[in-house]
């Protein structure tokens, strides 16, 4: 029986209509008072397949909440990857995509977490932070509209670490050899990243 892992995760910020740029959409989203938040519903069906691709994909669903469009946009459907590699040998990407929809019009919500080791210990921030582009359209090739920067505070990283389960585990062992293998991934990858600097503090960090 295939095994894998399910988790919920949420990340809100700033957020404004009109900029392209993620920066300068939070800059005017905390100028205007205007924020977006993704509610990820994250599935790994199959934690081995999921291991071995070198795009790491996953199934992500969710809602999207932005007043200028309305709350509660249920997705169509979704993208998630997990350390991604990239054209660029030093970055990785962790893509988090949902198609929404709003009074009949497709709209798109494109975000990525920059994983790469910058000077300074910036594992952190790396892998809680999700530059993000609202689309008109059913896809990130559609214009941009929107754009901004969402987080993931400490105690939402507690929430999610609450919300993982395993799926298709034969018992409780099985369930917690899952979690192993998915959590010894995860260190692997930030240790390949960010190397004895991540390890270095790692009683003191964690990352989601």
């Amino acid at each position: 029986m295939l095994t894998g892992i399910t988790f919920s995760e949420t990340m809100a910020g700033p957020f404004a209509l009109g900029e392209t740029d993620p920066e300068a959409g939070r800059e005017k989203g905390r100028l205007d008072g205007t924020a977006l938040t993704m509610n990820a519903e994250v599935a790994i069906p199959d934690l081995d397949r999921f291991i071995v691709n070198p795009t790491h994909p996953g199934g992500l669903s969710g809602t999207v909440d932005f007043p200028p469009l309305g709350t509660g946009l249920a997705a169509t459907r979704g993208v998630f990857n997990l350390f991604s590699p990239t054209d660029d040998p030093d970055l990785k990407h962790m893509v988090y995509e949902l198609a929404v929809t709003h009074e009949g019009r497709p709209y798109y919500v494109a975000g990525h977490k920059q994983v790469r080791d910058d000077r300074g210990f910036d594992l952190w921030s790396d892998t809680t932070t999700l530059h993000t582009t609202l689309h008109e359209g059913d896809g990130k090739d559609a214009p941009v509209i929107g754009a901004g920067i969402l987080t993931l505070g400490v105690t939402d990283l507690a929430a999610l670490l609450s919300t993982v389960r395993v799926t298709g585990a034969d018992g409780a062992g099985e369930r917690a050899a899952t979690v192993a293998k998915f959590g010894a991934f995860f260190l692997g990858e930030l240790w390949e990243t960010y190397g004895i600097e991540a390890m270095g503090a790692g009683t003191g960090s964690s990352g989601g």
